[in-house]
């Protein structure tokens, strides 16, 4: 086959390819909000990009490998939904580092941030001492989540896709006890009842999986 026709074959495969896998793994890809899915994309771009101009590769190997890979990232996404522990395992837990104005040090060293990384964070947040910080929360992908002093609590995730989130319920000092009453006030037996629910100032918001 001609070299160029070869080359166009493929970048059209891994075009269709790449649709394909986004959305039969959902459009959370589009916009990462953990490790795993920054890694998903970068190596299925590396797999795309790598064999398009190797012409030692054929169509069907090509397409082999993409098969391959889509069942890894359904295997995945799959784990990470039905299995809390495996999803805290690869994509690691929200940390609180700032509680009532004071600094935790050790979740900052577990989250790999230096004093001169936390700072930076709160300046470019356009804040610039720590006691004006009620709770600074530091979510899967790195982003930051403030809460100032005299600022309402945002809404937190405490039940997704029926898997308790055990380690938001330590940023707002809950436990599952205090979880299976609430959900027990509302009529619900089960965490798997449940497709989302968000602790919002002091009360929980069902949101029932029908």
């Amino acid at each position: 086959m001609n070299p160029f026709l070869l080359v166009a074959v493929k970048l059209l495969i891994g075009f269709f390819a790449l649709v394909i896998i986004i959305n039969i793994s959902g459009k959370g890809n589009l916009a990462p909000s953990s490790a795993s899915d920054q890694i998903v994309n970068y190596v299925l771009g590396g797999i795309i990009g790598g064999v398009i101009y190797n012409s030692s590769v054929r169509i069907l190997d090509f397409i082999a490998i993409l098969c391959i890979w889509c069942i890894l990232v359904l295997g995945l996404k799959w784990i990470k939904t039905h299995n809390v522990k495996a999803k805290h395992l690869i994509d690691g837990k929200a940390l609180t580092i700032i509680d009532g104005g004071k600094i935790i040090v050790e979740n900052c060293k577990k989250a790999g941030l230096s004093a001169h990384d936390v700072s930076f964070k709160l300046r470019t947040n356009g804040i610039y001492s720590t006691k004006d910080v009620k709770r600074a929360v530091l979510e899967q992908n790195g982003q930051l989540i403030l809460i100032q002093s005299g600022e309402e609590n945002p809404k937190f995730p405490v039940i997704t896709d029926g898997q308790v989130q055990s380690d938001i319920l330590e940023v707002i000092g809950k436990d599952e006890d205090w979880l299976l009453e609430e959900l027990k006030k509302q009529g619900i037996e089960k965490y798997s009842d449940v497709f989302l629910g968000e602790y919002v100032n002091n009360s929980l918001i069902l949101t029932i999986d029908k």
